[in-house]
């Protein structure tokens, strides 16, 4: 049993809630998805991202192609998020931006995504947790943020709207 006084602490700001700021909307655009198969795990895939842009009050740009989405398609139909991508802002400025991320619902919600077909994005869930590195001066605060962002899928790209953790 904790102290009284540790309960009482954890049970004020900034332990008693979570608050964020919209950081951006970002849109991804992909080839499609490359299988490299079962590895014990799931299946392997790779999304090579080919664009996209990030809109946002205090950051704003444009995704550079390269970037990599390494996939895992779990037996339970979930499917693991591990991303690297880089974009340039609106100032000249390159970001990396690395995340992890999960989606998951329902067999026939995900069938349904996996087809290219149009899902309700309350009825899945597609979360990720990003961070950022950058060696800009004015952008030099993403270093040091937890960002945290929901995605929708729409047939061949992914729309994020990517939090920072006040």
């Amino acid at each position: 049993m904790m102290p009284d006084l540790v309960e009482s602490a954890l049970q004020q700001p900034p332990f008693s809630s979570v608050r964020t700021r919209l950081l951006f909307t970002m849109q991804l655009q992909l080839n499609p998805v490359a299988v490299v198969g079962d590895i014990g795990a799931g299946t392997r895939r790779l999304g090579l991202l080919t664009g996209g842009t990030v809109a946002g009050d205090r950051v704003s740009g444009k995704v550079l192609a390269g970037g990599i989405d390494w996939q895992t398609l779990r037996g339970n139909a979930s499917l693991l998020l591990d991303v690297r991508l880089g974009f340039q802002c609106d100032n000249g400025a390159i970001v990396t931006m690395a995340y992890r991320g999960v989606r998951y619902g329902s067999p026939e919600i995900i069938g349904r995504l996996e087809r290219g077909e149009e899902v309700d994005p309350a009825n899945y869930y597609f979360r990720i947790a990003p961070m950022f590195e950058t060696s800009d001066p004015e952008l030099a605060w993403l270093n040091d943020i937890v960002a945290l962002g929901i995605g929708h899928r729409f047939a061949g790209m992914p729309v994020y709207k990517v939090f920072e953790v006040l």
